[in-house]
Parts: C-alpha cells; structure tokens; sequence
C-alpha cells in the first residue's frame, strides 16, 4: 500500500482509508476480520463519525480493536462532529461534548483528526477556534479538518484557527466529476462550466489540504453504485477493459482512477466485506496512464470542450 503525506499534519497515512459507518450492524467477530484485513492490506487510516449507527459503529470498533494490545498507536483515527437532528452543530458546547463522546466510544484517549461534518451557516468561528483549542491543548486532538466545505468557508473558519485545516471530505467518484468538470470548461457556456464548489480541488491543491473522496463507487447522492449498473454501460465496459489491462478488479480501478490524480487524495472506502478490501486495495499498486484516465472519465458522459 502507498502512502501519502498530510503536509500540516506532519504524518503519512494509506492513500486508501476504511470508512466505518456500516461497521454498527456487524458482529465483533465481524468487525474483527474487517479490520484486520484491512490493516492486512495497509490501511491505518480509519474513518468515523458520532452519527454513524447512533454510534455504535464506534463502539464496535473499538470492542474488536480491544484484542489487540498495541494496535491503537500504530493506527490513525478520525471522526466528525456536527450533524444533529434535523441541523448541524457547530457550536462550542456541541464539539465538546461530541469529542467526549467519541473517545468514550472509541475507547481512546485521544483521536488524530476531527473534522467539522459539513458546513453550519450559523457557524461563529470563534466559537469553533475555542474549541479546537481547548481539544489540543487537552491532547485529545491531534489535528482538525472539515467536509463539504467550499474555499471560502474554510477560509472563513481558518482567520480564527490556530490549527491547520489538513482534510476536506468530499463526495467524488467518477460519476460525481463535478470538482473536476468546472475546471476542464472553464470559459464556456454549458452546464459543465457552473462552479459549484467555488475551485475545491484548486484551493486544496494549493493550500495542501488532503481531499478525502467519500462514496467513491456510488452515483448521485446515494442513488446506488455504477459498477455493474445497466444505467452505465459504456462506464462499465470501459471499466472492464481496464481491469483485463491491469489485472485487477473493476473495484480497484474505480480507486485507481481516483488515486491517478495528483492532487494525491485519500479515497475513503466503506464496503464491511473482507475480499472486497483486498480487491479494492490493489489500486494502489496500480500506475493508470494519462490515455486510461481520460478514458474512463469521458465513458461516464463526461465531454471535453
């Protein structure tokens, strides 16, 4: 597995991280052999958050993390914080009290990164900035992003902070092109050319904030995958011409396509099947040419001006 540099963060991480959301419906058992082919694999980078399963997707992490002394420090751990009921939460006493309840779950003292779990327009930065310094000055954490956050927003939060902002977790797959397809139209007039995200990809290249592509095998928002989907069969026979080419699963080159760019993101996974870890992480041995990127991205209905 090849890694990738969290440049404000000072540490390097899986380019591939195992996203935990599904993991509160497995048994121990279960959760045990997810997570060590995982870490089989080379992923040390685990994906959380307070609302996955209620949290009880923490919480069964860390009961199967339990039988193995030593494994916490050799992994990176991440969560959110923000999302309630029917709003989102930015608010000091949230962030607190959500963090808490994070370590408790995950039985840990303290957790690598927080990220702020999309955007809350009645954010005040203060608010946050104080929070954040309460939670590293404690020790319980190490570094802060967002997700779904634009460059303004972060540029908003981050006059108050006095940590970096080393993540943003964002939806892309290649069907969910739209961070790329405004900057490959810029200058015309079609409905590719809509920045709706206000240069994301752009601003994180240039600020070195790490883009953590979240649902990388679904289309639209939670429709479904497009791998094996009949809605997509130029996508898929393209995808599968790739994998007779490299070698590997139409799973791994989804990821690999992901990987191809040189924003150097980190793809977040989500499947809870073992075998399907080991197919996806053979992206990472993958090196996609310039030709097959391309490709693949114009046999999803993608055009070029």
């Amino acid at each position: 597995m090849k890694r990738i540099k969290y440049v404000h963060g000072g540490f390097t991480a899986s380019e591939i991280s195992l996203g935990c959301m599904r993991m509160g419906g497995l048994s121990v058992t279960e959760a045990d052999r997810v997570i060590q082919t995982a870490i089989d694999e080379g992923i040390d980078f685990f994906d959380h958050a307070d609302i996955y399963g209620g949290g009880s997707a923490e919480e069964k992490f860390a009961e199967a993390l339990s039988a193995y002394p030593g494994a916490r420090v050799k992994i990176i751990l991440q969560s959110k914080c923000g999302i309630r009921n029917g709003q989102y939460d930015f608010s000091k006493e949230h962030i607190l009290s959500s963090v808490e309840g994070i370590l408790k779950r995950l039985r840990t003292d303290y957790l690598d990164v927080l990220l702020l779990h999309r955007p809350d327009t009645l954010m005040e930065p203060e608010e946050v900035a104080e929070a954040f310094d309460i939670l590293h000055n404690s020790g319980k954490v190490r570094h802060f992003g967002v997700s779904n956050q634009n460059p303004m927003q972060m540029e908003l939060l981050g006059r108050y902070l006095n940590q970096k902002i080393i993540a943003n977790q964002l939806q892309l797959s290649i069907t969910n092109t739209g961070m790329i397809d405004a900057g490959l139209n810029v200058n015309m007039r079609n409905e590719a050319t809509i920045n709706r995200d206000g240069g994301v990809l752009e601003y994180c290249r240039l600020k070195e904030i790490t883009i953590q592509p979240w649902s990388p095998f679904q289309y639209g928002f939670f429709s479904g995958v497009f791998l094996g989907n009949e809605k997509f069969p130029e996508l898929n026979a393209k995808i599968d011409e790739m994998s007779k080419k490299y070698g590997v699963p139409n799973t791994a080159i989804a990821i690999a396509w992901i990987l191809r760019h040189p924003a150097k993101m980190q793809p977040i996974i989500g499947t809870m099947n073992p075998q399907r870890i080991k197919d996806i992480c053979k992206a990472s041995s993958i090196e996609m040419s310039r030709t097959d990127w391309y490709d693949i991205y114009l046999s999803a209905g993608n055009k070029l001006p």
